[in-house]
Formats: C-alpha cells, sequence, structure tokens
C-alpha cells in the first residue's frame, strides 16, 4: 500500500520563521518611520545623534545603498513570511535581502553617520549582515531537506 505522507514541519521551522518576521518587521518599521522622517521615532533610537543630522545622512546615501537598504528589509520580511510559508522562494528572497544588506550596511560600516560610534557604528550593521546570512542559510539548508516547496 503506497502512502504519500507529507513532511512534518519541524518546530525550529516554525521558531524560526516566526523570530525573523519579528526581526525583519521591526527593521521594516524602522525603515518607514525613518523614511517618513519622524523626528521623535530617530530621536528615540539614537539620542545622542540629532535627527536632522540623521535624516541629512540618510537624504545623502548613494541609490545604491538607498536600494539595497530597502531591498535588504523589504525582501527580509517576504523571505520570513515565505518561510512561514514553507515556500521555496524564502531561499531566494533571503538571498537578495543579504545582497541588499551587504550593500547598504556595507555603505554605513565604509562611511559611518557622524556621531554614531561604537555598537551602533559597527556592531549592529554587522550583526544584521551575519542574521540575514543565517537566515539565507537556514531557508537554503531547509529547501535541500524538502521542507519549502
Amino acid at each position: 500500500m503506497a502512502t504519500t505522507a507529507q513532511a512534518r514541519t519541524p518546530v525550529h521551522l516554525w521558531a524560526v520563521g516566526v523570530v525573523s518576521l519579528l526581526w525583519n518587521g521591526f527593521g521594516g518599521y524602522d525603515y518607514v518611520m525613518t523614511r517618513m522622517r519622524d523626528t521623535g521615532y530617530l530621536k528615540s533610537m539614537m539620542s545622542d545623534v540629532d535627527p536632522a543630522a540623521t535624516l541629512s545622512y540618510i537624504d545623502g546615501l548613494p541609490i545604491w545603498a538607498s536600494l539595497g537598504w530597502g531591498l535588504g528589509v523589504w525582501l527580509g520580511v517576504a523571505g520570513s513570511a515565505l518561510l512561514i510559508m514553507r515556500s521555496r522562494h524564502a531561499v531566494l528572497a533571503f538571498g537578495l535581502s543579504l545582497i541588499g544588506s551587504v550593500l547598504g550596511l556595507g555603505y554605513q560600516l565604509v562611511n559611518p553617520m557622524p556621531g554614531v560610534t561604537g555598537f551602533m557604528a559597527t556592531g549592529l550593521p554587522i550583526i544584521i549582515i551575519a542574521v540575514a546570512l543565517g537566515l539565507f542559510l537556514y531557508a537554503r539548508a531547509m529547501a535541500k531537506k524538502g521542507l519549502l516547496a
């Protein structure tokens, strides 16, 4: 008797999917609040930096860094949603998000925002890129195991 049992979704896939959606969702929130030029939000995120200086820095980003930022954020959100839906397209979304993160945050690492130092200038961008890499590798591994259709 032939049976076609669908592969059970491992708990870790749900956990990674939900946690990554929260992580990337905050990135989306940050993107929207920054693009809306919400100075109150900007002040709450970096109390030592004048929001006008932050906006000036953002306005001065080269187009490739600005596009990278958007790709990194929104394809990260899409990748998380696709991972939860067990779609193989999560791999592509996370891969493009990684490329976008490297472009946007790579610029920030080489040309830090004036007044931003320490962890916020170097540590956080490196962590964000590392998480993007980890999510891409995780989704690729899940696809290879046949858990993403």
